[in-house]
């Protein structure tokens, strides 16, 4: 017999409880068994067939993730005092593992800082939202307001929140799309205006960047990559570079303040194009690196032709594959670029590649790097395998926070 409980209970099969007591937080609408009538964006207490208690998490009506959990314990109360603990415990554990130093960086990471569906990334004064739940959405007055008192009572300098809501999943969830200044409720009492605009000034890695955080891709800038830059920087020094996918350049000026002999900078938009121009040239690398407004895809091929010669080759490309049904397509796309980059590079030359697709695995992705080696007749040498950066911290058991994959390679 079910206990009893506040809110609305829903019963689920066998295979949904295995992956919740396995540490998924989301129950799929085909494996409800039962439900009582819930609110959408509302809370529900989760049972199995047996009426012992699973978990509570929030209901959306609109989508194939009917419920996304947020805790396994039946004594948590969803009031204020829980919210301010799970942004305090996600606080903590940036402050840890990025060094002390959260003035650019993803404070929430959705299921992995259990607040599903959450996304907020801070650039400075700017703190740059993404909501992409129902539940979430009605709970963000409170959330941010949380946010930013915390931020700011521990001296951190907070002036706005900034929403990214411009993506279309939102419409799956029946959600507004749009973007715009939130309306903060503790910083308006604190007397604290939003910018004038959406741009912020960051430093990472000792390069100082312009973020758009109101036109930029996702929330602005890609935080995921830190470290995975450092590593490029390493490699970069005394060698001529060749950037593709720059995007606003991070990759590019890693590499030159590393050291790089030249950089040569790649990237199909214009707009992104001129950013990294800029971005080189407020930190004093113009000098060693050139900017190209060039579809990769065509360009590496002709270069190989040209025989131009580079010690070292980026691919950072965007995702090629948002759900699994374009997977093969994704996967030659990438074994294109990376089999023209490795026929590029001179034998003992260099190769930094990456997936931000979490629809490419690990196994896939080293999968395809394989067959573009053996076609290009080249060995690849590992050395570095790694992920996102911490801040986007990945939960073993969820699979869907682990998207990142980077590897460093010399060619030989």
């Amino acid at each position: 017999m079910k206990i009893q409980r506040e809110y609305p209970a829903m019963t689920v099969t066998k295979k949904a409880e295995r992956s919740i007591r396995g540490g998924h937080p989301w129950i799929y609408g085909t494996e409800l068994i039962t439900s009582e009538e819930c609110e959408n964006g509302g809370f529900a207490d989760v049972f199995n067939e047996k009426g012992a208690y699973l978990g509570t998490g929030l209901v959306s009506d609109k989508s194939k993730i009917r419920v996304r959990l947020l805790s396994r314990n039946a004594n948590d109360r969803f009031d204020e005092g829980f919210f301010r603990r799970r942004l305090g415990y996600a606080l903590e554990y940036r402050k840890t593992v990025m060094g002390g130093d959260i003035s650019n960086c993803r404070l929430v990471f959705g299921e992995a800082d259990g607040l599903p569906g959450l996304t907020v990334d801070r650039y400075g004064e700017i703190l740059s939202a993404q909501v992409l739940s129902y539940g979430m959405d009605r709970l963000k007055p409170m959330i941010f307001d949380l946010l930013a008192e915390l931020l700011i009572s521990s001296g951190e300098d907070i002036r706005g929140i900034y929403e990214r809501n411009d993506v279309a999943i939102r419409e799956l969830e029946g959600l507004n799309v749009g973007k715009g200044w939130f309306d903060c409720d503790y910083l308006r009492k604190k007397g604290i205006p939003h910018p004038e605009n959406a741009e912020a000034e960051i430093i990472e890695n000792g390069i100082r960047y312009t973020v758009d955080v109101e036109n930029g891709q996702k929330t602005g800038f890609f935080l995921d990559q830190k470290f995975n830059r450092l590593a490029v920087a390493r490699i970069a020094r005394g060698k001529r570079v060749l950037d593709c996918f720059t995007h606003t350049g991070s990759f590019a000026l890693n590499a030159a303040l590393g050291g790089a002999e030249h950089v040569t900078a790649v990237d199909v938009s214009e707009s992104a194009v001129e950013m990294a121009r800029k971005n080189a040239e407020i930190n004093g690398l113009d000098g060693k690196m050139d900017f190209l407004c060039e579809n990769v895809f065509d360009l590496l091929p002709r270069l190989a032709e040209q025989k131009h010669c580079y010690d070292m080759v980026i691919l950072d490309p965007p995702a090629f594959t948002k759900n699994r049904k374009t997977i093969s397509s994704a996967e030659r796309g990438y074994k294109e670029i990376n089999y023209r980059a490795m026929k590029l590079l001179p034998r003992g030359g260099y190769l930094a590649t990456c997936s931000c697709s979490h629809f490419m695995d690990n196994g896939l992705f080293v999968k395809m790097l394989l067959s573009a080696a053996s076609d290009a007749d080249v060995t690849l040498k590992l050395i570095e395998a790694r992920q996102q950066s911490p801040d986007h911290p990945i939960l073993l058991n969820v699979p869907e926070t682990d998207y990142l994959k980077f590897y460093l390679f010399q060619v030989v």
